[in-house]
């Protein structure tokens, strides 16, 4: 699973339950996340963007086996935001993830939604 992002870094999952962001330009591994208990099937850089002390800083996720999709912060710190756990009905995991504007009958702040589908074919929407 490969996602790019501004043309010279990629995020990867893996078997071995990490998260790895990528330099293509040196094809270099930066950093390595941890904290799946499974295989990780899918990786999104989110359009979210956290304010803190040193400025702006880009959020990831990574849906995984284990059922969970994790939000980081690529650039502060390795330590997670946030998690979601999937549906426990037995769907054996999160296989991909997409954010996507939904039309709404209202306007709100965040007409961003993630959408997420497991093994079993069903497809959730979060948000």
């Amino acid at each position: 699973v490969w996602q790019f992002f501004l043309q010279s870094t990629v995020l990867s999952g893996s078997d071995d339950e990490s998260v790895r962001l990528w330099d293509i330009r040196f094809d270099q591994q930066i950093q390595v996340f941890n904290g799946h208990t499974n295989t990780v099937n899918a990786v999104e850089y989110s359009p979210f963007v956290i304010k803190n002390g040193i400025g702006n800083s880009n959020v990831i996720c990574s849906g995984s086996r284990d059922n969970t999709i994790r939000f980081r912060d690529i650039r502060s710190n390795k330590n997670q935001l946030y998690m979601i756990k999937g549906d426990d009905k037995g769907y054996d995991g999160i296989v991909c993830l997409k954010f996507v504007g939904l039309k709404k009958k209202e306007k709100t702040n965040n007409d961003l939604n993630l959408c997420y589908g497991s093994k079993n074919g069903h497809i959730r929407i979060w948000g």
